[in-house]
C-alpha cells in the first residue's frame, strides 16, 4: 500500500513539473488607444522571480498599448518577445527568462 502512494505522489509531481503557464490575456486591436491616462486602479502584478517579471512586463505594455503609448507592430513585437520568455520560465529556466524579459525592455526603452 505504501509502494502504491509513493507512485502516486511521484506521478502528481512530475505532473506539476510539466504544467504550462497560463495563456496571457492581451488587449485585442479594439483596444488600441481606448483611454488616453492609466485606469486609476491600475497595479503591477506581484510575483517572485521569471513570473513575476513577466506578468509585471506584460502588465505595463498592456496599458501602453491601451493608453495608445505604444504603436500595435512595436505592441507584437514586444508580444513576441514576451511569449519567448513565458516558454522559457515554464520550463524552469528562470535566470533565461528574466534575462530575456531584460533585454527586451532594454531593446525598447524601459527601464529595468
Amino acid at each position: 500500500m505504501t509502494r502504491f502512494y509513493l507512485i502516486a505522489l511521484s506521478a502528481l509531481t512530475l505532473t506539476a513539473c510539466n504544467a504550462t503557464a497560463p495563456e496571457q490575456q492581451t488587449p485585442s486591436a479594439a483596444a488600441y488607444a481606448s483611454r488616453s491616462v492609466t485606469d486609476p486602479h491600475f497595479k503591477l502584478p506581484e510575483g517572485a522571480g521569471c513570473t513575476g517579471d513577466i506578468a509585471r512586463y506584460q502588465a505595463v505594455m498592456d496599458n501602453d498599448y491601451t493608453t495608445g503609448n505604444v504603436g500595435q507592430g512595436v505592441y507584437k513585437q514586444i508580444n513576441g518577445e514576451i511569449a519567448q520568455a513565458r516558454t522559457a520560465c515554464a520550463s524552469g529556466n528562470d535566470t533565461g527568462a528574466r534575462a530575456m524579459i531584460a533585454a527586451s525592455k532594454k531593446r525598447h526603452g524601459y527601464p529595468e
